[in-house]
């Protein structure tokens, strides 16, 4: 029976998942030119009309959908699953608003009784305090990852880090906050997307100093094997807050990558050491930047700049 063009047309695939199988090409002419029936679950030699496989099962979905918005309506599966919250996402939760599936407004009698619902289940999601403790401090690092504008991975990671310190029993004797903190500083340095101490401690309410002897200490623990920070990961952020030229974005890496070389860089915090290298950039590019402009953004103090500035001149041979 002859099909028609739009069928055979929707029938037509290059079957990748066939070559993993094993099935390339026809075992009677040789042709590689199969063609898989979806609806009698065959796959088919177009050249000699062979049936080379039958009974096929179809991974894929009944129904059609024609772009994205179709396929999630149509999807019957949730959310992936998530390190971020402390039951991985796996719980159901009762919506906040009152209405009914067909989006009716319900009765004042189901509304309270909803609100009992809605809050008898908050308090069984989390079974004892051990499980209370961890949502408190992964809903801690998702409100400091959203304030400091990092991405879905690093919070992803993050979560990763504290849960390994809980199960180490690295958080007795110290705060819950000051672990968090320093899980996110940790992943923020992992996953390439440094923040400084500076910048973690604005939106965490734990110290600076707390935060930097917490890390090193679960960073040991755990075996981060953190590597220090490069200056050049800093240099596009500062740059785009001062607003300043792709021209003095390269010339700062260049100047950083120069003067590392000849061993400047040892033992210098990376912040510090970009500023200035960003700020002799702007001198030397014309788009002048004062020492107080790159210290509000880079969160240090003009000495630093200007001691950093001199050493990087004087390795570059610039005379300023």
């Amino acid at each position: 029976m002859t099909r028609s063009t739009r069928q055979r047309e929707r029938m037509r695939e290059t079957d990748e998942s066939e070559e993993q199988e094993g099935v390339r090409a026809c075992p009677e002419c040789e042709s590689d030119n199969l063609v898989k029936d979806s609806d009698r679950g065959e796959l088919i030699c177009e050249d000699c009309g062979l049936v080379v496989e039958e009974e096929k099962i179809d991974p894929g979905p009944e129904w059609r959908a024609f772009n994205h918005q179709e396929r999630q309506e149509k999807s019957r599966v949730g959310a992936p699953t998530t390190q971020t919250m402390h039951d991985k996402g796996l719980t159901t939760t009762i919506d906040w608003k009152d209405k009914d599936a067909y989006g009716r407004s319900i009765s004042s009698k189901k509304r309270s009784q909803m609100h009992r619902l809605r809050k008898w289940q908050e308090r069984i999601r989390t079974k004892d305090a051990g499980e209370r403790n961890l949502q408190f401090a992964l809903s801690e690092i998702d409100r400091m990852a959203s304030a400091l504008g990092v991405p879905r991975s690093v919070r992803e990671v993050a979560s990763v880090i504290y849960r390994r310190a809980l199960k180490e029993d690295l958080i007795r004797g110290r705060s819950i906050e000051g672990v968090a903190t320093s899980a996110l500083y940790a992943a923020c340095r992992k996953e390439g997307i440094p923040r400084s101490l500076e910048e973690i401690s604005e939106v965490s309410r734990v110290e600076r100093k707390e935060i930097g002897r917490t890390y090193r200490y679960i960073s040991q623990e755990l075996g981060l094997e953190m590597r220090p920070v490069d200056p050049k990961k800093y240099v596009p952020r500062f740059c785009s807050e001062l607003e300043l030229s792709e021209e003095v974005q390269t010339k700062a890496n260049e100047i950083i990558e120069k003067t590392a070389e000849e061993g400047l860089l040892s033992g210098k915090s990376p912040t510090g050491y970009a500023a200035a290298a960003i700020y002799a950039a702007s001198l030397l590019c014309n788009e002048k930047k004062t020492q107080r402009e790159v210290a509000d953004v880079a969160q240090v103090t003009e000495v630093t700049i200007r001691n950093r500035y001199q050493e990087q001149i004087e390795a570059m041979g610039i005379h300023g």
